[in-house]
């Protein structure tokens, strides 16, 4: 298997899978010897490491390689799918009859001319040595030396955890059209937790990032270091923290991770197939006003080196930068190849699937609300007493109804436009689309995640970007221990 990044697309079938084009012909010849609407055969190489320090010592670390391939044939709204872990020619054509048989539509045989495997339009991630390549000793070095650096910021500090995880996946997409797209795709994540005590009371708190690097990242220019230092100073901080207020009230968002919010309580509604489907909110609303005039809302797969980005998505699409929401006004939805079709418009770039062993879906990729003109301080002054969250460890959402619930790590109370003490239990409680009308006032900070964003989906979990700019809420729900 080549280990350059610079390895030419064809060289990436014929090397990492020991196949050649005129097999590819075959099998999507194979697929469509019915009349179907669509079909794909999806390549994947996957090389993963992760390592996990506790207690001074790396207590595990795994390495795995996997390989396989997904061929999909697509009638109407149905799809047929069936997924290999042998590549091996015979194997390919066996899921493509498959696929073939699940689709059901009858027709004609159709011939399909392979074109040679193309490189991306785009390479957001020009990495020449994946962090898979590094040799693990270096890798169990950083977080020893995080481990150390922990323990001596807070004579405090209990108890120490690190992770390092990285991999690097290798996918040939190959159409009905003959047109095949190969693509490298590295990724690296590092994530610190620190536990402290005093007087008999513990709190905790986390920091990590990463994106679509390699293992330099971490250590050009002490990032790592950083990690450190917001793990311990979250810990520190909830140590001081009092109970959260109970109420309706007005809330300030941080900018950055605070993102998860939008992604999960709005951003899932904005997917092409739950509005196909009528079961999104957003369903038949294009052109119409669906949120505050201060909202533009973007779904953004070509920022360079992001974790939510991607040369193309798991269709062999290029992704883009697709506003979603601009001035309040729905604008359109993210789409893969098939609820593009059925909806009459195009596709966006945000067809994603897990792994080979399952089919694509629109999903997001990078998504965030645009800056405004506010500047953050003065939207911190406008509360005169409320609640200000600046990260949260997720929630519970229901795609049909909007509603939401999501729990805080860090937050603090408002009173008279001013910073107060840290609160700890503190939960947002409202709906999507409801909220997205309750922004009155967004500063101009817009701030991407860190690099540490997942997003499940029917089961699936991939790689995603979240951000905002410090904006406010007004009248939100927050739930507390305290009136």
């Amino acid at each position: 298997m080549p280990s350059e990044k610079t390895a030419l697309p064809g060289t990436l079938l014929e090397q990492t899978f020991s196949l050649s084009p005129s097999v590819l012909e075959k099998v999507l010849g194979a697929t469509l010897a019915k009349r179907l609407d669509d079909a794909d055969c999806y390549l994947e190489y996957r090389t993963s490491e992760s390592l996990s320090l506790e207690d001074g010592i790396v207590k595990r670390a795994s390495r795995h390689q996997r390989q396989g391939a997904g061929v999909r044939a697509v009638a109407g709204d149905k799809q047929g799918y069936a997924h290999t872990d042998d590549v091996k020619p015979e194997a390919l054509l066996e899921a493509a009859s498959t696929a073939r048989a699940i689709a059901r539509e009858s027709g004609t045989t159709k011939t399909v001319a392979v074109r040679a495997a193309a490189r991306p339009a785009q390479d957001l991630y020009p990495v020449a040595l994946s962090s898979v390549q590094v040799p693990t000793d270096e890798k169990v070095k950083l977080l020893l030396e995080i481990d150390r650096a922990a323990r001596a910021a807070d004579p405090r500090i209990v108890q120490v955890m690190a992770s390092l995880a990285c991999e690097e996946k290798i996918v040939v997409i190959a159409k009905a059209d003959g047109s095949v797209v190969a693509d490298r795709q590295p990724l690296s994540r590092l994530q610190v937790t620190c536990v402290v005590e005093e007087k008999g009371r513990r709190e905790t708190g986390s920091y990590g990032g990463g994106g679509r690097r390699n293992h330099a990242y971490f250590l050009d220019g002490g990032l790592w270091k950083t990690y450190v230092k917001e793990s311990v100073r979250i810990a520190v901080l909830n140590l001081g923290a009092v109970d959260a207020p109970a109420g309706t009230m007005d809330v300030v968002l941080g900018n950055g991770w605070t993102g998860i919010l939008l992604h999960e309580a709005i951003g899932h509604g904005l997917e092409g197939d739950f509005n196909r489907k009528g079961s999104s909110l957003f369903s038949g609303r294009v052109g119409q006003q669906v949120a505050s005039p201060l909202c533009t809302i973007v779904d953004d797969g070509t920022i360079a080196g992001r974790r939510g980005s991607l040369n193309v998505d798991d269709e062999g699409t290029p992704t883009s930068r697709t506003v979603l929401i601009e001035k309040g006004i729905l604008k359109g939805y993210m789409q893969d190849r098939l609820n593009s079709r059925l909806m009459k418009v195009p596709a966006t770039g945000n067809g994603r699937r897990e792994s080979f062993a399952h089919l694509p879906m629109p999903r997001m990729t990078n998504t965030f609300m645009m800056s405004g003109e506010d500047e953050p301080a003065d939207v911190i002054k406008s509360v005169k007493k409320g609640l200000y969250a600046v990260g949260f460890s997720g929630g519970q959402v229901d795609i049909t109804s909007g509603n939401f619930v999501f729990s805080a790590t860090e937050a603090y109370e408002l009173i008279d436009g001013k910073i107060g003490r840290p609160v700890k239990g503190a939960t947002l409680i409202g709906n999507g689309p409801d909220v997205l009308t309750r922004i009155s006032r967004v500063a101009n900070d817009l701030k991407l995640d860190a690099g540490i964003g997942t997003c499940g989906k029917n089961g699936q979990s991939v790689p995603v970007g979240v951000g905002l700019p410090t904006l406010r809420i007004d009248g939100i729900t927050v739930g507390g221990t305290r009136a």
